[in-house]
């Protein structure tokens, strides 16, 4: 049972990686201009966030350290310097976002503005970091994403056209250039950078060791293919439901809707529900990753399992980022639209992120005879072709379209 129970890490990560309240949006934005010609991006971005995750699991629990903390001794500070400010200017973007779709659930539930729950909700996420098990907060937020599984379910309920998975061209109105700034932008929604690093710190504070691989690689290659359904679920139903009317989604309550149509009050409520832990849960790992980040970085005591009196200055990290985060949301700026902006940004951040973690996995003084095969190689490789081209591409396509308009 505790083995079953290790896998809502990575159902936590995948979750809050695949399913926080700006991929819902944009994957739903996704289905509805462009119907289901961008599923393969999705099944491109699960292979690679497992491919790079597992190297980064794998780091962990031979090593005993997380990728970030490696990543400074082998390739040197300044190296490491540009990664974190890049990474955690993302993640703190990325934490305003997920505190605010928090407070969008919250409003669909009971109708209040958005802007009255955010400093509530950041109250109870510094709670739930300071009070709460890491093992308990993993283990509800992982689950109760799941409750998402409805608009997986709509999505076959409403009888999607599934022949048109194959049609890989813009339809009639669209052109080329936004069609691949959704696809980068829901590339780098799967390989957001945070991810590998609240997944590999959260191994090494389960005291992860070699024997502990096989959990590993089950939460990589069970949790994140199912936050790629989930996102899936997102993208049929918003294709099924408003490509054929033509219309645009750009809020929380469109993307959900379909969940309602399908099943009625119970679905919508279980849609809520799930997106409320997802974003919950997304809100979590960003608010850990910018602290684990920057005190690995800097050789402090770290860790969610740690008390305050112990890892100081990791928690005053934290603390620090969601009281950022919440400055930036009660500007009014929308949370929805900010974590569309960091999405691109991702994208350019990507090759920071994933060439030092394919170097670690290949570095027999840390795993010795646990580094990468010939397979992971040539995996991690034609992955970091693509996160290059991605990261290219981003900025020029973000101008020619203005942000997809």
């Amino acid at each position: 049972m505790k083995r079953l129970l290790a896998v809502t890490l990575g159902i936590l990560t995948a979750i809050g990686g695949f399913v926080d309240i700006g991929d819902i949006v944009s994957t739903s934005e996704a289905g509805a201009r462009f119907g289901l010609s961008h599923a393969w991006v999705l099944v491109v971005g699960v292979v690679g966030i497992c491919v790079y995750a597992e190297m980064a699991g794998r780091v962990a629990a031979v090593s005993g350290r997380p990728v970030f903390d490696l990543v400074r001794e082998r390739l040197g500070p300044r190296v490491a310097l540009v990664n974190l400010v890049g990474s955690y200017l993302i993640t703190v973007a990325t934490l305003g976002a997920e505190i605010g779709g928090v407070a969008l659930a919250l409003q669909l539930l009971n109708g209040a503005p958005y802007l009255v729950w955010v400093p509530l909700v950041a109250v109870v996420l510094w709670l739930a970091l300071w009070r709460v098990r890491f093992e308990t907060l993993e283990r509800v937020f992982g689950l109760a994403g799941l409750a998402l599984i409805v608009v997986l379910v709509s999505a076959f309920s409403l009888r999607p056209a599934f022949g048109t998975v194959t049609h890989l061209t813009p339809p009639a109105g669209e052109n080329w250039p936004t069609y691949w700034f959704f696809a980068i932008a829901l590339f780098a929604s799967a390989m957001t950078p945070y991810e590998v690093f609240f997944f590999s710190s959260g191994g090494v504070e389960e005291h992860w060791t070699p024997r502990d691989l096989n959990v590993s690689r089950v939460n990589v290659f069970v949790g994140f293919p199912l936050g790629g359904l989930l996102a899936f679920g997102f993208l049929a139903t918003s294709a099924t439901v408003f490509h054929p009317l033509g219309v645009r989604v750009d809020t929380l309550g469109q993307a959900v809707l379909p969940a309602g149509l399908a099943y009625g009050q119970i679905g919508l409520a279980l849609a809520i529900v799930g997106v409320f832990a997802a974003t919950f849960g997304a809100a979590m790992e960003t608010s850990l990753s910018a602290g684990y980040t920057v005190a690995q970085y800097f050789g402090w005591a770290w860790g969610k399992m740690l008390r305050p009196r112990r890892a100081t200055r990791f928690h005053l990290v934290v603390l620090v980022s969601i009281l950022v985060a919440v400055a930036a949301l009660l500007t009014t700026i929308d949370p929805i639209q900010l974590t569309e902006y960091m999405l691109i940004f991702s994208a350019i951040a990507l090759p920071l992120t994933y060439l030092p973690i394919l170097v670690v996995a290949n570095d027999r003084g840390y795993l010795g005879n646990k580094v990468n095969g010939r397979f992971a190689n040539v995996l991690g490789l034609v992955y970091l072709v693509i996160v290059v081209a991605a990261a290219v591409a981003a900025i020029p396509l973000m101008v020619m379209t203005g942000m997809g308009g």
